[in-house]
């Protein structure tokens, strides 16, 4: 999960009565938006959710999220947390007497219509909360996720161009061999520096577990590939699939990813894929009495002070 620069800190109410940590479910098409995170002078997914939330909770409202997506990307389980009183979790139900999970849910969709149609057109129905519910004590929608899994679909000529997914299926008009594809991204999964693959955040590290890396050919024709890591630095997944496809295509020999992984060294031959074939598929968290431990580990490790992991030789993985 790409991920870009830290927004601010969540903005709450100043209760009189501990907070109820509220964890939203969320998909979207990334078409029409600059990204997750909010700007400015740009239309953001992030800034389109705090919009609605701020006319159903009638105050500001900031959202932590799971992974902040690049501009373009598109999500199916992206994973978002809010903080909100007893009194306005409770505030929803209005005359209703049903969950105030499903009040929120309701009205968010009302307010959503409004906020994106003042996008235009082209944004009517791009984002969607699909579910709504009381977290667990500890939960942190970024800090105490696992994994997080995206794919990417891959059109190449053995599959055609179907005009219907163009906006969500990169068209590369070289074929694709899925075993060199594969045995590309074999070499280069596993916790690893992937400098050579990401625009990192000064200070920040960039070693990652990719738990998981592949391609596989659908019946359809369409390579997809599935990528899996703890967490993903600014353009990680582009930057890997990007690089996947010179070997998928011949370009480069199979083993051209690993030498650039212990490169360590960011440099025009890492192209990045485009964005609009990738989306968030899943966010996955461990049980529940372990959300808050898992936070806390997660905090440390990025910590940006905290000294980048080193080798037997001293140096940086």
């Amino acid at each position: 999960m790409s991920e870009q620069p830290v927004p601010p800190e969540p903005a709450v109410p100043a209760p009189t009565e501990p907070l109820l940590r509220i964890r939203l479910g969320i998909a979207y098409d990334g078409a029409p938006f600059a990204g997750w995170a909010t700007q400015p002078s740009a239309p953001t997914v992030q800034g389109v959710l705090e919009a609605g939330l701020a006319l159903v909770l009638r105050r500001p409202a900031r959202l932590t999220v799971a992974g902040r997506t690049d501009a373009g990307v598109h999500a199916r389980g992206q994973v978002a947390h809010l903080d909100v009183t007893a009194v306005e979790w409770e505030g929803l139900r209005r005359r209703d007497t049903g969950d105030p999970a499903d009040a929120l849910l309701r009205r968010l969709r009302g307010v959503l219509g409004r906020v994106l149609g003042e996008l235009g057109p082209h944004a009517a129905g791009a984002v969607v909360v699909h579910s709504a519910a009381i977290a667990p004590d500890g939960f942190d929608a970024r800090f105490s996720a696992l994994w997080r899994r995206y794919s990417y679909r891959i059109a190449d000529p053995a599959a055609g161009r179907d005009p219907l997914r163009r906006g969500s299926t990169l068209w590369h008009p070289e074929p694709l061999d899925v075993d060199a594809l594969n045995a590309a991204a074999d070499a280069v999964t596993g916790v690893g520096d992937f400098l050579s693959f990401c625009k990192p955040r000064e200070h920040a590290t960039t070693v990652r577990d990719l738990r998981r890396f592949s391609f596989t050919r659908e019946a359809d024709g369409v390579v997809v590939a599935d990528v899996e890591a703890d967490a993903f630095c600014h353009h990680m997944v582009r930057g890997l699939v990007g690089a996947a496809l010179q070997t998928g295509d011949g370009r480069r020999d199979t083993g051209w990813l690993r030498e650039r992984l212990d490169a360590r060294i960011r440099d025009s031959s890492i192209r990045l894929a485009p964005p609009h074939p990738l989306v968030l598929e899943e966010v996955a968290y461990p049980a529940d009495h372990e959300l808050a431990a898992r936070a806390d580990a997660t905090r440390a490790r990025r910590d940006p002070l905290e000294p980048r992991p080193r080798n037997g030789d001293g140096q940086p993985f």
